[in-house]
C-alpha cells in the first residue's frame, strides 16, 4: 500500500487553482494560502489514491485553467471540477486522464436538478464517472460559486439525481475553509439519502474526523487543514522529476 497509507485512504486532498496557483479560499470568497508551485503540490500528493482538483476560474466563469487541469490529470488519479458545463469539456477532461469529472452548476436549472443534462452526461461518459456536486449554504443548494441558492435541500438534490452518478460530493459551505470541523448531522443526512458514495467537504481537520466519516462509509476532501500544516500527512516520494512539465 502506498507509503502507509493506512489511515489515510480515505482523506483526498485538494488542489484548488486560480489564476494559475495553487489556492485555498475560506468558504469560496477570501484569499487565504496562494502557492504559486502548483507542482510542488503534485509531486507531494502523487501517492494518493484520490485527489482532487477544482478549477475555481472556470466555476466563477472568470477564466480557466485548463492546460494545468490537463497536465496534472496525467499524472495523478484524480476527480476534476470546475466548469464542467458540457459534455465536450467533460470528455476532454477525462481524456487527459481523469477518472472522474465533478458537476455542480450545471445539474441545477430553474431553481431545480436539470435531469436532462444529468442525464445526458451520464449517457455520454458512463454513469460511474460522474461526480455530482451538491453544495450547501443556510440548508439550501447553492451553485454559482456558491453565490447563488437554491430553493431546494442537499437531501432533496441527492434524491433527484442519484440515477445519473456514480458518487456525491457534499460541501457544507458554511464550515468550508474555517477549519472548525464540519457537520456531522447535514453529511450524515446526505450520507443516508443516497446509496451511492459520499464524499464530504467543508471545514475537516483532523484525523479524528476523518476517521469518523470513514466509519460512516463517507471520503474526506481535505484542502486548508494540508496547506496550513494542521492536519500532518505521512512522508511520501515525489514523482520523478522528468514526470513534471517544465515551468513556463
Amino acid at each position: 500500500m502506498a507509503y502507509g497509507l493506512t489511515k489515510s485512504l480515505m482523506l483526498i486532498p485538494s488542489i484548488d487553482l486560480q489564476g494559475g496557483a495553487v489556492v485555498q479560499l475560506v468558504q469560496g470568497e477570501r484569499l487565504a494560502i496562494k502557492d504559486d508551485d502548483v507542482f510542488r503540490w503534485v509531486r507531494r500528493f502523487a501517492a494518493f489514491p484520490k485527489v482532487q482538483v477544482i478549477d475555481l476560474d472556470a466555476a466563477m466563469g472568470t477564466g480557466d485553467n485548463l492546460t494545468l487541469v490537463r497536465q496534472i490529470a496525467g499524472l495523478l488519479s484524480c476527480r476534476v471540477g470546475g466548469g464542467i458545463r458540457t459534455v465536450a469539456r467533460a470528455q476532454d477532461v477525462l481524456a487527459a486522464g481523469a477518472q472522474q469529472i465533478i458537476v455542480g452548476s450545471a445539474i441545477f436549472k430553474g431553481g431545480q436538478p436539470n435531469l436532462a443534462f444529468a442525464r445526458q452526461l451520464s449517457d455520454a461518459v458512463g454513469a460511474s464517472r460522474v461526480i455530482a456536486a451538491v453544495d450547501s449554504r443556510g440548508g439550501r443548494v447553492v451553485v454559482d460559486g456558491w453565490k447563488t441558492a437554491l430553493p431546494i435541500t442537499a437531501v432533496e438534490a441527492v434524491g433527484a439525481l442519484e440515477p445519473y452518478c456514480g458518487e456525491f460530493l457534499y460541501t457544507h459551505v458554511d464550515t468550508e475553509g474555517l477549519m472548525g470541523g464540519s457537520n456531522r448531522e447535514a453529511i450524515l443526512a446526505v450520507r443516508g439519502a443516497t446509496s451511492k458514495r459520499v464524499t464530504a467537504a467543508g471545514g475537516i481537520t483532523t484525523q479524528q474526523e476523518i476517521d469518523d466519516l470513514d466509519a460512516l462509509g463517507v471520503d474526506a476532501v481535505v484542502g486548508m487543514a494540508i496547506y496550513t500544516g494542521k492536519l500532518d500527512l505521512p512522508s511520501a516520494p515525489d514523482l520523478p522529476d522528468t514526470a513534471i512539465p517544465p515551468t513556463s
